[in-house]
């Protein structure tokens, strides 16, 4: 971790020690939560039944949903707090590009407070070098860290890489996103045998956990799971 990230860490800690916590959102006092109920009760929730591959929501409970089993992603399964909208939004922004680091750690309680996969390894999905040296850290790792000491897991940050920097999926249509990020990450360890857990902030289309998952069923993992604060879904209200 830059040093400059463990000291803005070390001071928030510090802060929240000395300080009544002020709700992610509105500002508000939220006593020892780090967002404020009236706000909680604002997050968009996925409502089940999902497909639980890609966690889009289903018309009914069924093995997947027709594109995964048609045509079925790298990935095994996918697992969300909730659903990318207003104002869970603001929050993700907040955190990748404010650097509102705390918004990191309060994903990752709500990521523990549901399901938990099971797996030998957890992965952030990385980023470029120059996206990296943008920014100044990767938001999934800083999800990650809670989420492998909680499930006392190894935190792999080295075997996945990304080795092309492609253009931010956020500015294309959906159908392109596949094609964007296709060929850009490499797996640099063996994991035969290996559940992954990969995790992430957002899962829009999911071309970006689906071409990370490809690079690592490549080299032999057995199973990958994809763990997200968030998963966006495709013409949904709000």
């Amino acid at each position: 971790m830059p040093l400059r990230l463990s000291i803005s860490r070390l001071l928030g800690s510090a802060l929240d020690a000395c300080l009544p916590r002020a709700c992610l959102l509105c500002g508000d006092p939220a006593g020892e939560q780090s967002v404020c109920a009236a706000c909680a009760g604002d997050l968009p929730r996925l409502m089940a039944p999902l497909c639980p591959v890609c966690a889009t929501p289903l018309p009914r409970a069924a093995p997947a949903c027709g594109a995964c089993l048609t045509d079925p992603p790298a990935f095994d399964a996918t697992l969300a707090a909730w659903r990318y909208a207003f104002p869970l939004d603001d929050l993700v922004r907040r955190l990748k590009f404010g650097r509102r680091l705390a918004s990191a750690d309060f994903f990752a309680a709500a990521m523990q407070a549901g399901t938990l996969p099971g797996g030998d390894v957890l992965m952030p999905v990385p980023l470029s070098r120059e996206r990296l040296r943008a920014r100044g850290f990767n938001q999934a790792l800083e999800i990650a860290r809670p989420l492998a000491r909680a499930l006392r897991l190894p935190l792999d940050t080295a075997s996945l890489a990304r080795v092309r920097d492609a253009e931010p999926q956020s500015r294309l249509p959906w159908n392109a996103r596949h094609r964007n990020v296709r060929h850009a990450f490499a797996c640099h360890a063996d994991l035969t045998g290996k559940a992954v857990i990969l995790v992430d902030d957002v899962m829009t289309s999911g071309a970006t956990l689906d071409a990370a998952a490809r690079a690592l069923k490549e080299r032999g993992a057995t199973r990958v799971t994809n763990w997200v604060a968030a998963r966006a879904i495709r013409d949904a209200p709000g």
